[in-house]
């Protein structure tokens, strides 16, 4: 049996849920609770295979008490249950090391297949999270990186190498000494590189740095310099 800890704050909810999973002789849903922190309280005591959480509860929330019993029980699986889907909320909650994330609009079997998936150790998203997440780590990036590349090609081999350094924290002073050059040629090449690509200042244009794969660049050929050094 899978034993589940059921936690909404919607009585009515609670209920539905529990009927789906009670439809599915190998899930038994040992608590319910209204709250987080009433969750982590019969966590402790009955040591449910799987936890099933909503995310908006008064006091601790889905996600904090996920995180919370990840720390003190990491055997427990955490699925969350909700009405919403914001990128946020995915971030939180993958980053709190849940195992499913379901919405309650979802097909009951997807609910199912959650749970059994999460006591089995695996990860299961509902298909609409799932897309949303590969459109937002696939998708969102790479056309990030190529708006970003796009921006550097504008970039003589000199100004990509100051842009580097910048991308790295590096001030005015350390990238002159980096780069072999005066200082006030420093900030001219910035100053240049912050019109080219379009950026308001250092902080992002450092972040345009990073999205082009220029730090990956330098680290992976040991410094810029190893280029030749393009003027």
């Amino acid at each position: 049996m899978i034993r589940v800890l059921l936690a909404d704050d919607e009585a009515m909810i609670r209920a539905g849920v529990r009927a789906i999973l009670g439809s599915d002789p190998e899930i038994e849903v040992v608590a319910e609770a209204g709250d987080g922190g009433r969750a982590l309280e019969l966590a402790r005591v009955h040591d449910p295979d799987v936890a099933l959480l909503d995310i908006r509860m008064p006091g601790m929330d889905g996600l904090a008490a996920a995180a919370e019993l990840r720390r003190v029980q990491p055997g427990v699986a955490v699925v969350v249950l909700t009405t919403f889907d914001e990128g946020d909320y995915v971030a939180r909650a993958l980053a709190a090391g849940v195992k499913g994330f379901l919405l309650k609009a979802s097909d009951p079997r997807e609910l199912l297949m959650g749970v059994h998936a999460a006591a089995k150790g695996a990860a299961f998203l509902s298909p609409r999270i799932a897309h949303r997440v590969i459109t937002e780590l696939s998708g969102g990036a790479l056309e990030r990186r190529s708006a970003a590349r796009a921006h550097v090609a504008q970039l003589t081999g000199r100004e990509r190498e100051v842009l580097t350094c910048v991308g790295q924290g590096l001030s005015n002073q350390q990238i002159a000494e980096r780069l072999q050059i005066a200082e006030g040629t420093v900030k001219a090449h910035v100053s240049a590189i912050l019109h080219r690509i379009g950026a308001s200042n250092r902080v992002r244009a450092a972040i345009l740095a990073h999205e082009a794969g220029l730090i990956d660049d330098w680290d992976a050929i040991g410094g810029a310099r190893r280029h030749g050094g393009a003027q």
